[in-house]
């Protein structure tokens, strides 16, 4: 019992013993472990600090060399680009700093880059920043580069094939999307400019004062209320139009109600002043309509083609009533005003009750005196031979030097006699002629007389068929005017056979005003040439090629197109010169040549032209100014500084549709209270 108790003991002692032995090992274990742990992550820090520690320097150094991402893109790009590309790629990125999807995102990447979805495009970049984490020490291999640098490449480009196909169809896309526009856009253009060319072709020549080309009608904020009613006539003509077409008849009704008390109200004003007082209510309701009619109809392109349909409709209208005016103005440029007439009838039948004796001018020596100063007037119209007679003696210093040579017609000779005698000039001497009794002046010597003899000219001129209407067509209605059939017209290229004992004459037109002593112009230096004359070539439409045809090779060799015209009016003639140079020779052989009138159109113009080409002397330009006949802008202070102003044009000083600004000059030297012209009631 006693051993058993002992080994008992003793097994009791060893399992003690080997409890605790173990409990200090496990206490061990997790000492060394807690250890192990600690140095581990102390390990981790320190290694950290140091990597910290080591990249510093690192950063200075990448800035003087390229770091292994931007060696590795090269690598794979150099195969894909030419050098070029790369610097200029490079360029870009030291300027704007590192390339990422976000930089082309955000800076209008071209239609040659494709971008995948936003989602992708993080996935690719999280890739990368993953990638480049986990080869810090740039042990990453050759294959993982290539992958990676494939990737990157995927996402930013294509093959160099496929983006020259890519930009070849978006060219091609942009390309016929311009031209569709274009071709719209030069329709719409082409119409435009064609009605706003044909309206700025009205001829202000024509319309004269009436001109809405006027400078006055530039003010853009003049009369605002009578052009915004006009605007919405305009646009209510258009929705009428429109609801018809989509059958909204009683938004038509009312429209057109709306429009008719507009047209009422607007009555014959031009100006806000002139406008009924209940113009501004009629405005609000007719805005009313035009706003309810917006909602229910509008749509661009009907209301554009319906307001283009409209301006070519104005446009034509313009045109017609432009047509309309350049006959009107043609017609009244031929007829003779009822005063006018009168006055001519009155004086010839007196004329012819005065004895024969009575009808003499006094100082018949004067007729060819060669020291004195000689003027030539070929007219049918007395009121205006005595305007230029007694402007011409009223401005001259020394009246009694100064010789008037009137040749008029035999319907009108009694008539210029008979004023003359009864109002003559102060000192100075009239001298009044037939032409009719110029038996020289005859169809076998004259071209002209033998021309209008030609039944062609005839039936030019006189056929009743010949069309004279606005409807037939009447361009060449001006060259029809009486006065280029008449002798007297052309009489101007005979002046040596009609005053073969004079020097020099000065030719005057019968719608000019003289304002200053023209005895200067004796003293003028033709240098040789014949004729003295103001040239007009300031303006294009005074050039050769505009009164001639260069068509016909006769013109075309002899004489340039760009020269300078001149005007008749007022021209000093060197008689002596023109007898030595055969002027009047010169004129038949060119009008012969212009039987069929195939160089130029009647007239006298044109023959003078070609006739003094090279024989004309350039005279100062305040001689002699022209347009008050039809260019409603002459400077003011160009006709008060001007010897002679000329009414060249249709709008005629005598005349009812001359301009009022111009007329005070010619009207001056009328004297009103005369029996002759109170009893045939013309006025001012």
């Amino acid at each position: 019992m006693a051993i058993k108790r002992g080994l008992s003991s003793g097994a009791g002692v060893r399992n003690n013993k080997g409890i605790g032995s173990r409990f200090c090992i496990n206490v061990l274990l997790c000492f060394l472990t807690f250890l192990a742990f600690s140095f581990f992550f102390l390990g981790r820090g320190l290694f950290t600090a140091a990597s910290s520690d080591i990249n510093e320097p690192s950063i200075d150094s990448s800035r003087q060399d390229l770091n292994w991402r931007e060696k590795l893109a090269l690598q794979h790009l150099k195969s894909l680009f030419s050098k070029e590309v790369i610097d200029v790629i490079k360029a870009s990125t030291d300027d704007l700093g590192p390339l990422s999807v976000d930089f082309f995102r955000n800076n209008n990447l071209s239609a040659s880059w494709r971008v995948r979805d936003k989602t992708a495009s993080d996935n690719a970049t999280s890739a990368e920043i993953g990638g480049v984490a986990s080869d810090t020490k740039q042990e990453t291999s050759k294959g993982k580069k290539e992958h990676s640098s494939n990737e990157d490449h995927s996402v930013f480009l294509e093959t160099p094939a496929k983006l020259v196909r890519r930009q070849l169809r978006e060219k091609r896309r942009e390309k016929r999307a311009a031209d569709l526009v274009k071709q719209d856009d030069e329709v719409t253009v082409k119409l435009e400019t064609a009605a706003i060319e044909r309206s700025k072709s009205v001829d202000s020549a024509v319309l004269g004062k009436y001109s809405i080309w006027r400078r006055e009608n530039d003010n853009e904020n003049s009369d605002s209320t009578v052009r915004l009613i006009r605007d919405q006539m305009i646009m209510a003509r258009v929705y009428t139009s429109l609801a018809r077409m989509k059958n909204k008849h009683d938004l038509a009704t009312e429209l057109q109600n709306r429009l008719k008390e507009s047209q009422r109200s607007l009555g014959e004003a031009t100006a806000d002043s002139d406008l009924n007082h209940s113009a501004p209510e009629k405005i609000k309701l007719m805005g009313q309509v035009l706003s309810k009619a917006k909602e229910q109809l509008y749509d661009c392109n009907l209301v554009t083609g319906k307001l283009r349909a409209m301006l070519q409709s104005a446009d034509e209208q313009v045109r017609s009533l432009k047509k309309q005016s350049t006959f009107l103005s043609q017609l009244a440029a031929k007829t003779i005003p009822n005063g006018v007439h009168c006055l001519a009838m009155r004086l010839t039948i007196d004329y012819y009750l005065l004895p024969l004796e009575k009808r003499k001018f006094p100082r018949s020596e004067n007729f060819e005196n060669p020291k004195l100063y000689h003027y030539a007037l070929f007219s049918d119209n007395v009121l205006a031979a005595s305007v230029v007679v007694n402007s011409t003696v009223m401005n001259a210093k020394e009246p009694e030097k100064h010789v008037f040579h009137l040749v008029t017609d035999k319907l009108n000779f009694g008539a210029m006699n008979m004023w003359f005698l009864l109002n003559p000039p102060g000192k100075a001497t009239i001298h009044v002629e037939n032409v009719d009794e110029f038996k020289w002046l005859n169809s076998s010597y004259c071209p002209v007389l033998r021309q209008l003899e030609s039944a062609a000219m005839k039936e030019y001129y006189f056929k009743a068929a010949h069309p004279t209407t606005l409807s037939a067509g009447s361009s060449n209605l001006k060259y029809r005017n009486p006065k280029y059939l008449s002798m007297l017209n052309h009489l101007r290229f005979y002046l040596p056979q009609v005053y073969p004992k004079l020097d020099k004459i000065l030719f005057l037109d019968d719608d000019i005003v003289v304002q200053k002593d023209l005895t200067g112009l004796w003293s003028v230096d033709l240098h040789g040439k014949v004729n003295g004359a103001v040239e007009t070539c300031g303006e294009s439409f005074h050039r050769f090629d505009k009164y001639l045809n260069f068509s016909n090779p006769h013109i075309a060799k002899n004489f340039d197109p760009n020269a300078c015209g001149w005007a008749y009016g007022m021209n000093m003639f060197d008689l002596v010169e023109w007898k030595k140079q055969d002027i009047t020779g010169i004129y038949h052989k060119w009008q012969n040549m212009n039987e069929d009138r195939v160089l130029w159109k009647l007239g006298t113009l044109p023959p003078g032209l070609i006739t003094f080409y090279g024989l004309t002397h350039p005279l100062e330009k305040t001689w002699h100014v022209l347009g008050l006949g039809y260019n409603p802008s002459v400077d003011r202070s160009d006709i008060e500084n001007a010897a002679v102003v000329h009414y060249n044009g249709n709008m005629k000083p005598w005349l009812e549709l001359a301009m009022t600004k111009y007329k005070p000059y010619w009207t001056k030297y009328i004297k009103y209270d005369h029996p002759y012209i109170r009893n045939c009631k013309l006025s001012e």
